[in-house]
Order: C-alpha cells, then sequence, then structure tokens
C-alpha cells in the first residue's frame, strides 16, 4: 500500500497509489492538431495543444511511478454504423475527408493519439463511440480487474469528453481527480465552469489540482 496525499480543491485528495490509474482522455490529432475535427467544429486548438507538454510530464511521472495508465479514443468504424443520427446532425464533420484522414474515423491518422504522448506496451487503448469513456466500452472491467479505486484524469475536452467521463466514474465509485492544467476546453469560459463544477458542494464529483500539486507525489517513488 502506498498512501499520498495532493493538495487539491475542495479538499486534500488521498490516494493508494497502488490501486490509482491515470486516465488520459482523448488527446488525439482530431481534437490538438490543425486540420482535425476541434477546428472543423470551428474551434481554436491553441488551448488543447498547448497542455500536451504538461500531460507528458504527468504521464512519464505514472509510468515511472508504476501507475496503471490508460488513454481513450473518441472515434467511430468507417461505415459510421457506431455513429447515431443525432450526433451526425450535430456534427457533420464527422466521415468527411480532412487533411489527417476521415474526421473522427478509427484507423485515420487524425484519429490517433499525439505523438507526444504515444501508448507504450501495457497501456491500454479504449476506443469509445460516444463523449463518455465507460460507454460501449470494456473500461470499467478494465479498472476492476487491475483493482483500481481513483482515477487522477487528463485530457480533452474539459466540459465535454472529461466531464462525461468522471460523472460516468463518478456513479460507478470511483474517485477523480481532475488536473485543472492537465485539461483543456477551446473556450477559457467553458474551461472555468467544468472546474467549479467538479469541484463545487463539497466535491460533488472529484477533486481538482494543479500538476504541480500532483507531480512532487508522483516523482517521490
Amino acid at each position: 500500500m502506498r498512501k499520498f496525499v495532493v493538495p487539491a480543491r475542495p479538499f486534500a485528495f488521498d490516494f493508494d497509489l497502488d490501486k490509482t490509474a491515470l486516465l488520459i482522455v482523448d488527446m488525439q490529432r482530431d481534437f490538438c492538431a490543425h486540420g482535425g475535427f476541434g477546428e472543423a467544429l470551428g474551434n481554436d486548438i491553441s488551448p488543447t495543444k498547448a497542455i500536451i507538454p504538461t500531460v507528458q510530464e504527468i504521464l512519464l511521472a505514472a509510468r515511472t511511478a508504476g501507475m496503471l495508465v490508460v488513454h481513450t479514443r473518441e472515434g467511430h468504424r468507417s461505415d459510421l454504423a457506431d455513429c447515431p443520427p443525432a450526433k451526425r446532425r450535430r456534427s457533420p464533420a464527422i466521415g468527411e475527408s480532412g487533411p489527417m484522414g476521415r474526421i473522427l474515423i478509427r484507423g485515420e491518422y487524425g484519429h490517433d493519439i499525439v505523438d507526444e504522448l504515444t501508448p507504450i506496451v501495457g497501456e491500454p487503448v479504449i476506443d469509445k463511440p460516444g463523449k463518455g469513456s465507460f460507454y460501449q466500452t470494456d473500461l470499467a472491467s478494465i479498472l476492476r480487474i487491475n483493482n483500481i479505486e481513483s482515477l487522477i484524469v487528463c485530457g480533452v475536452t474539459t466540459h465535454v469528453c472529461v466531464h462525461t467521463t468522471i460523472r460516468e466514474a463518478n456513479d460507478r465509485g470511483f474517485e477523480c481527480l481532475m488536473i485543472e492544467d492537465g485539461t483543456a476546453a477551446f473556450d477559457v469560459r467553458d474551461q472555468e465552469a467544468a472546474i467549479r463544477m467538479i469541484n463545487q458542494q463539497g466535491g460533488i464529483f472529484g477533486w481538482t489540482t494543479t500538476a504541480a500539486e500532483l507531480l512532487p507525489v508522483l516523482l517521490s517513488q
């Protein structure tokens, strides 16, 4: 048992490192590189690109500490059979050709994780058709098999896939610590609101902290 405490909001987050996983949500080129889904929606992707070095630091520290690391990717089958018509109506760019291949389609260059965060052997990669990482995936099974009770969460976008994943995790009994500067939304107002919604009301969905507070704990191993 390796028990640690990280300063966080609304209060300190205590966790057993051997029962904690790092979950990196959707750090894909489609969200963090030019010509992908993020830009196709009309967004400025600079906030999602900017967190890559911070997430990389956390990833390397987690690997050094011997933590389970799980990556997720949002995307669809090439025939779009798993993409509901309602989602396609709201996001018609899905499946269209772009500079990195068909947008948000599994197997395309844009769908994959950015080079700086490439998974290594032994790190599960969860391909999900929706915003939540538990929906139609085996994430819950992977976490239970590894005796995981807590999640440290990074990734994009904070107010959509990260938030949905934390809410899903909360309902399944996992305690979540979201890294404020290891997550990003395309709009700073969404980022600020998403952070507040996680840690308000005594931590209704979980805790939030910064990389500067987390890294010394991980690097102390």
